[in-house]
């Protein structure tokens, strides 16, 4: 099922996760960003286009800078996104550069979804990038958010963006295999849900605890992401980031994850 979702999806949303883009002491994964480099390229030379929303810029900063760590302040957070931001697509540039592809930054907040001049320019400005085959590489603007104006988690950040664009699928890429009935890291025999059609009803059976150490979601915000997306008719898939070439893996069916099929 997944394999044929994502050969007949033509636009697609790949979600990094902070934990998948970073190492196990926050510096930049290089390795993980040249395995998706490559295939990116192999997605787009099958015609698909790609967007991707990233996270890891704080955790990029501290990795940089190594201190402020603990430093709780929203003003301190801010100033490591601000550093990180710059190490995380410096990253992508020279990376992606190695496989010819050239990427764009945008960094956005709430109000630039909820503004209809805002979102027609973010539209136009994704649709000039990617008719031009270059990668729009998107994260929150963390260095200005506050509360009123912040996502808080770019699960969802990924859902607007692929409503937004109209996207066929969206790809979350994270610490986990997908979604499971229950928490595997507590429970020796939760089991891996491999499709998933009703989307609410999941919501209310399975067990929502547990995020990572570096991640500011869950499993709660993958599924929210996923209902969001599915009201458009787009279907998401959730699979473990750091297995490599992970995205090719699906697309031949040689790899499991969890697909929410949309509505």
């Amino acid at each position: 099922m997944e394999k044929k979702i994502i050969n007949d999806s033509k636009k697609i949303v790949i979600k990094i996760g902070s934990s998948t883009i970073t190492s196990q002491d926050g510096t930049i994964d290089k390795k993980f960003l040249d395995n998706l480099a490559g295939q990116v390229k192999a997605l787009m030379d099958m015609g698909k286009r790609i967007v991707i929303v990233s996270s890891g810029a704080r955790i990029a900063g501290v990795g940089t800078l190594g201190k402020w760590s603990r430093k709780e302040d929203i003003h301190y957070k801010q100033a490591l996104c601000a550093i990180g931001q710059v190490e995380l697509m410096d990253s992508y540039r020279k990376i992606f550069d190695k496989c010819g592809l050239h990427v764009g930054q945008l960094l956005l907040t709430k109000e630039d979804f909820r503004d209809k001049a805002r979102t027609l320019n973010i539209r136009n400005t994704l649709f000039t990038l990617l008719d031009e085959g270059v990668v729009p590489i998107i994260n929150e603007n963390d260095t200005v958010c506050v509360e009123e104006i912040k996502i808080g988690d770019n699960d969802m950040l990924a859902a607007y963006t692929t409503v937004l664009w109209g996207g066929d699928l969206l790809i979350i890429l994270s610490d986990i295999e997908g979604i499971y009935n229950k928490n595997p890291q507590d429970y020796k025999d939760a089991k891996l849900i491999e499709i998933i059609e009703d989307i609410e009803g999941i919501e209310n059976s399975i067990s929502l605890d547990g995020k990572s150490s570096f991640g500011t979601g869950g499993i709660a915000t993958k599924i929210l992401a996923a209902k969001e997306v599915s009201k458009y008719g787009a279907n998401t898939i959730v699979a473990k980031g750091k297995k490599e070439n992970i995205l090719l893996k699906l697309l031949n069916g040689e790899a499991k994850g969890t697909l929410f099929l949309s509505t």
